[in-house]
Protein backbone atom coordinates (compact mmCIF):
# COMPACT_ATOMS: atom_id res chain seq x y z
CA UNK A 1 0.00 0.00 0.00
CA UNK A 2 1.23 3.50 -0.80
CA UNK A 3 2.08 5.98 1.95
CA UNK A 4 0.60 8.78 -0.15
CA UNK A 5 -2.93 9.60 1.03
CA UNK A 6 -5.52 9.63 -1.74
CA UNK A 7 -8.34 12.13 -1.49
CA UNK A 8 -11.19 10.03 -2.92
CA UNK A 9 -13.73 12.90 -3.24
CA UNK A 10 -11.18 14.90 -5.26
CA UNK A 11 -10.59 11.95 -7.60
CA UNK A 12 -14.34 11.46 -7.99
CA UNK A 13 -14.80 15.14 -8.82
CA UNK A 14 -12.07 14.93 -11.47
CA UNK A 15 -13.57 11.78 -13.01
CA UNK A 16 -17.06 13.28 -12.96
CA UNK A 17 -15.77 16.40 -14.69
CA UNK A 18 -14.02 14.34 -17.40
CA UNK A 19 -17.15 12.26 -18.03
CA UNK A 20 -19.29 15.39 -18.12
CA UNK A 21 -16.95 16.97 -20.66
CA UNK A 22 -17.06 13.79 -22.77
CA UNK A 23 -20.89 13.79 -22.77
CA UNK A 24 -20.94 17.47 -23.73
CA UNK A 25 -18.46 16.83 -26.53
CA UNK A 26 -20.55 13.92 -27.82
CA UNK A 27 -23.69 16.05 -27.79
CA UNK A 28 -21.88 18.85 -29.63
CA UNK A 29 -20.47 16.36 -32.16
CA UNK A 30 -24.01 15.45 -33.20
CA UNK A 31 -24.88 19.11 -33.80
CA UNK A 32 -21.66 19.55 -35.75
CA UNK A 33 -22.36 16.52 -37.95
CA UNK A 34 -25.85 17.75 -38.74
CA UNK A 35 -24.76 21.33 -39.54
CA UNK A 36 -22.02 20.02 -41.83
CA UNK A 37 -24.44 17.66 -43.60
CA UNK A 38 -27.09 20.35 -44.01
CA UNK A 39 -24.49 22.73 -45.41
CA UNK A 40 -23.31 20.05 -47.85
CA UNK A 41 -26.89 19.39 -49.01
CA UNK A 42 -27.59 23.10 -49.47
CA UNK A 43 -24.40 23.50 -51.51
CA UNK A 44 -25.27 20.46 -53.63
CA UNK A 45 -29.07 20.71 -53.95
CA UNK A 46 -29.91 24.29 -52.94
CA UNK A 47 -31.83 23.08 -49.88
CA UNK A 48 -31.78 20.37 -47.23
CA UNK A 49 -35.02 18.45 -46.78
CA UNK A 50 -35.58 16.26 -43.72
CA UNK A 51 -35.79 13.21 -46.00
CA UNK A 52 -32.39 14.01 -47.53
CA UNK A 53 -30.86 14.71 -44.10
CA UNK A 54 -32.16 11.40 -42.72
CA UNK A 55 -30.86 9.46 -45.72
CA UNK A 56 -27.40 11.07 -45.63
CA UNK A 57 -27.07 10.64 -41.86
CA UNK A 58 -28.37 7.06 -41.95
CA UNK A 59 -31.16 7.75 -39.47
CA UNK A 60 -34.94 7.60 -39.51
CA UNK A 61 -37.11 10.56 -40.50
CA UNK A 62 -38.25 11.12 -36.87
CA UNK A 63 -34.64 11.09 -35.65
CA UNK A 64 -33.65 13.70 -38.24
CA UNK A 65 -36.71 15.77 -37.32
CA UNK A 66 -35.68 15.74 -33.63
CA UNK A 67 -32.12 16.71 -34.52
CA UNK A 68 -33.33 19.61 -36.66
CA UNK A 69 -35.61 20.75 -33.83
CA UNK A 70 -32.56 20.83 -31.57
CA UNK A 71 -30.57 22.79 -34.18
CA UNK A 72 -33.41 25.30 -34.30
CA UNK A 73 -33.51 25.58 -30.47
CA UNK A 74 -29.75 26.16 -30.46
CA UNK A 75 -30.08 28.93 -33.06
CA UNK A 76 -28.15 26.98 -35.71
CA UNK A 77 -30.94 26.34 -38.22
CA UNK A 78 -34.34 27.44 -39.39
CA UNK A 79 -36.97 25.49 -41.26
CA UNK A 80 -39.78 26.60 -43.50
CA UNK A 81 -42.80 24.42 -44.22
CA UNK A 82 -42.40 22.66 -47.57
CA UNK A 83 -39.05 24.40 -48.14
CA UNK A 84 -36.54 22.46 -46.09
CA UNK A 85 -33.92 23.33 -43.50
CA UNK A 86 -31.52 26.25 -43.69
CA UNK A 87 -28.57 27.15 -41.50
CA UNK A 88 -28.32 30.42 -39.63
CA UNK A 89 -25.05 32.36 -39.69
CA UNK A 90 -24.04 30.51 -36.51
CA UNK A 91 -24.88 27.18 -38.16
CA UNK A 92 -22.86 28.03 -41.25
CA UNK A 93 -19.91 29.07 -39.05
CA UNK A 94 -20.12 25.78 -37.16
CA UNK A 95 -20.18 23.78 -40.40
CA UNK A 96 -17.12 25.64 -41.66
CA UNK A 97 -15.20 25.05 -38.40
CA UNK A 98 -16.00 21.35 -38.54
CA UNK A 99 -14.99 21.12 -42.19
CA UNK A 100 -11.66 22.85 -41.46
CA UNK A 101 -10.94 20.62 -38.44
CA UNK A 102 -11.79 17.56 -40.51
CA UNK A 103 -9.39 18.61 -43.24
CA UNK A 104 -6.52 19.27 -40.80
CA UNK A 105 -7.03 15.91 -39.07
CA UNK A 106 -7.18 14.06 -42.41
CA UNK A 107 -4.05 15.84 -43.62
CA UNK A 108 -2.19 14.97 -40.42
CA UNK A 109 -3.25 11.33 -40.51
CA UNK A 110 -2.18 11.04 -44.15
CA UNK A 111 1.13 12.76 -43.37
CA UNK A 112 1.95 10.09 -40.78
CA UNK A 113 1.15 7.28 -43.20
CA UNK A 114 -2.53 6.50 -42.70
CA UNK A 115 -4.18 5.56 -46.03
CA UNK A 116 -6.55 8.33 -47.26
CA UNK A 117 -9.69 6.19 -46.98
CA UNK A 118 -8.91 5.26 -43.36
CA UNK A 119 -7.92 8.86 -42.58
CA UNK A 120 -11.32 10.13 -43.76
CA UNK A 121 -13.16 7.59 -41.61
CA UNK A 122 -10.98 8.13 -38.53
CA UNK A 123 -11.17 11.91 -38.84
CA UNK A 124 -14.96 11.72 -38.43
CA UNK A 125 -14.49 10.78 -34.80
CA UNK A 126 -11.30 12.66 -34.00
CA UNK A 127 -12.42 16.01 -35.44
CA UNK A 128 -15.07 16.46 -32.76
CA UNK A 129 -12.79 15.77 -29.83
CA UNK A 130 -9.54 17.49 -30.75
CA UNK A 131 -8.90 20.67 -28.76
CA UNK A 132 -8.01 23.97 -30.40
CA UNK A 133 -4.52 23.72 -28.88
CA UNK A 134 -3.99 20.27 -30.40
CA UNK A 135 -5.42 21.37 -33.73
CA UNK A 136 -2.99 24.32 -33.80
CA UNK A 137 -0.13 21.92 -33.08
CA UNK A 138 -1.30 19.70 -35.96
CA UNK A 139 -1.39 22.73 -38.28
CA UNK A 140 2.06 23.88 -37.17
CA UNK A 141 3.52 20.41 -37.70
CA UNK A 142 1.94 20.16 -41.14
CA UNK A 143 3.27 23.63 -42.06
CA UNK A 144 6.80 22.66 -40.94
CA UNK A 145 6.61 19.44 -42.92
CA UNK A 146 5.44 21.28 -46.04
CA UNK A 147 8.03 24.03 -45.68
Amino acid sequence: MSDIPIDAPELEDTAAERFSQARTAQSLALLEDYTEMIDDLIRELGEARITDIARQMGVTHPTATKAVARLKREGLASARPYRGVFLTEAGIAMAERVRLRHRVVVDLLCAVGVPPEAAEIDAEGIEHHVSDVTLQAFEAWLSQKAG
